[in-house]
């Protein structure tokens, strides 16, 4: 279903705009994609959230987490989803297209000079570089994500321990993600749930 416009003034500066085009959605995630070395994500939020003001911090951590909890990869899932919000299905189609189609053509090209130079310590060293890199990025996006935490209905401390719960099952004691996250992420729902509707029987 298409999204409905914002309803905040165009001069107001935190106002969001909506894509106009299935174009445009090509456009910019194939911005995205040319620039994601080492992770798509960290390029994602900025240009979602910093460049084109589609969406708010909140807004783009929500689509995350229903990115990161269907099958499949993220960035794929979330320009799907964002996709057919905004444009439908078309949408859909021009935003993953965008993500993947002249990618596509480099990492063919770059697989194939890989493998005829994978044995040169010099190409060994810049790809353990890279992946320094590439861990920096996202933590420095985990930092960003994190400034919407204060928002939650479970509210900090909670949501502090789910992450840290998180982190020690995946990072340091290697659980099955799919099993943290079905774990986690049912309790964190219920949780919130609970904390929305006691808000509610206690407002005015």
């Amino acid at each position: 279903m298409v999204a409905e416009t914002t309803t905040a003034p165009a001069d107001a500066p935190d106002a969001l705009r909506c894509p106009r085009s299935c174009g445009e959605l090509f456009r910019v995630f194939n911005r995205l994609a040319l620039q994601g070395f080492g992770g798509v994500l960290p390029v994602a939020h900025r240009a979602l959230v910093e460049r084109e003001r589609w969406q708010s911090p909140q807004q783009f951590v929500e689509l995350l987490t229903l990115s990161q909890v269907l099958p499949g990869p993220n960035i794929i899932n979330m320009a799907l989803i964002f996709g057919d919000r905004y444009l439908g299905w078309r949408g859909a189609l021009a935003a993953c297209a965008g993500l993947l189609l002249v990618p596509m053509f480099i990492v063919l090209v770059l697989a194939a000079t890989y493998q005829q130079h994978a044995d040169n310590p010099w190409v060994a060293g810049a790809l353990r570089g890279m992946g320094a890199v590439a861990a920096g990025l996202i933590i420095a996006t985990a930092v960003k994500l994190a400034r919407t935490v204060g928002g939650n209905p479970l509210g900090l401390p909670l949501c502090a321990a789910l992450g840290a719960a998180t982190a020690v099952m995946v990072g340091w004691l290697r659980w099955p993600m799919v099993g943290v996250v079905l774990g986690l992420g049912a309790l964190g729902t219920v949780l919130a749930w609970r904390r929305l509707r006691a808000l509610e029987t206690t407002a005015p």
